[in-house]
């Protein structure tokens, strides 16, 4: 969590520093995201299990796979996609204001 303590206060700041500012922060969740959305894509990777004999498959007639977390972490990231694809905007409009300044 990022500490506060010592940013002065948005009003206080001149018009293109309260933005930059923003746009700083903006950036940063957006970074977090990435790092988010990579963590979880790595967990979804199926891990490498050893090869099964032909003998144990013969004497198997049903197979069952259950992953109850699969959904879960196609869920959030999907969640954080979105989430990253406001940031991204809400920066894109930022910059598109400072322009107009």
């Amino acid at each position: 969590m990022l500490n506060y303590a010592g940013t002065p206060p948005l009003a206080a700041l001149a018009d293109a520093d309260s933005r930059q500012l923003i746009a700083a922060e903006l950036r940063s969740l957006i970074a977090r995201i990435d790092i988010s959305v990579r963590l979880i894509d790595a967990a979804m990777k199926p891990e490498q299990v050893e090869p099964v004999s032909d003998s144990a498959i013969a004497g198997s007639t049903e197979i069952f796979v259950l992953d109850d977390v699969t959904p879960r972490y196609a869920t959030a990231s999907a969640a954080l996609n979105a989430c990253r694809a406001g940031l991204c905007h809400a920066l894109q409009s930022l910059s598109e204001s400072g322009d107009a300044a």
